[in-house]
């Protein structure tokens, strides 16, 4: 690639994080740090950029600067409509995005909002879901995932996906069937765009040794996953 064609793939990439730098979603409870659209409009950017140089015909230049910057424009729409999400979703349920990893050792944290460069998490503590042995939802937990759903379609686009975990107490089977129907159960209300991904993690991924009742509260919940790119899904009952 030739020296004079590089600035305009520089100046592409200065102008994503000039872009990531734009966005500002106000509000009484929300989470300032849009790590996402940066690393969303960056990506973008570069790609644009490439595609700009690498197609045919004259002023390479010119088209790489112009495709840096819609490629920006588009990598940090997607990167501030998770933040957005994140940021809406806390707000509807009452608390506000909290990505400490200790939160969800807190037994009065019913819910957990949280966000990582790939997906929002939204943790539902099971004492507040679902009675023993039962994935029939209780109202007031109802009333809550269909907050999160009602947000869902201002965001067509966003992957969902929805996990259960159970305590230990139990054989292995059971659990995972009751995780799964858990999943399931949550993932009906959220299914506005489409039916989510689910799974029933059984008693994998433990947040904290089986060995008490606190303990073993914390480990019963369902998770909720939202995404901007199915290729971003991982394996909740492992990662």
């Amino acid at each position: 690639m030739k020296i004079k064609h590089i600035k305009p793939l520089l100046a592409a990439t200065v102008a994503a994080f000039m872009l990531g730098g734009c966005y500002n979603q106000p509000g009484l409870v929300q989470d300032d740090n849009y790590n996402r659209t940066k690393t969303g409009a960056a990506s973008g950017a570069l790609a644009g950029a490439l595609i700009g140089y690498n197609t045919k015909g004259s002023h390479k230049g010119r088209r790489a600067l112009i495709g840096g910057l819609l490629g920006a424009a588009a990598g940090g729409a997607v990167g501030y409509s998770l933040d957005n999400q994140a940021n809406e979703v806390a707000h509807a349920l009452g608390t506000g995005v909290n990505n400490d990893p200790l939160a969800v050792l807190d037994p009065n944290r019913d819910i957990i909002v949280s966000k990582t460069p790939q997906y929002v998490k939204i943790m539902f503590r099971d004492s507040m879901m679902f009675a023993t042995g039962s994935s029939q939802l209780q109202n007031n937990a109802k009333y809550k995932v269909n907050k999160v759903a009602q947000l869902l379609q201002n965001y067509p686009q966003t992957i969902v996906g929805v996990a259960g975990f159970t305590d230990s107490q139990g054989s292995y089977a059971y659990n995972q069937n009751l995780s799964q129907n858990r999943a399931h159960t949550v993932a009906t209300l959220l299914s506005v765009n489409g039916y989510p991904k689910t799974k029933g993690c059984s008693y994998d991924k433990a947040i904290a040794p089986n060995n008490s009742a606190t303990n073993r509260a914390l480990n019963r919940r369902v998770e909720v996953y939202l995404y901007a790119d199915a290729n971003m899904m991982s394996d909740p009952c492992r990662d």
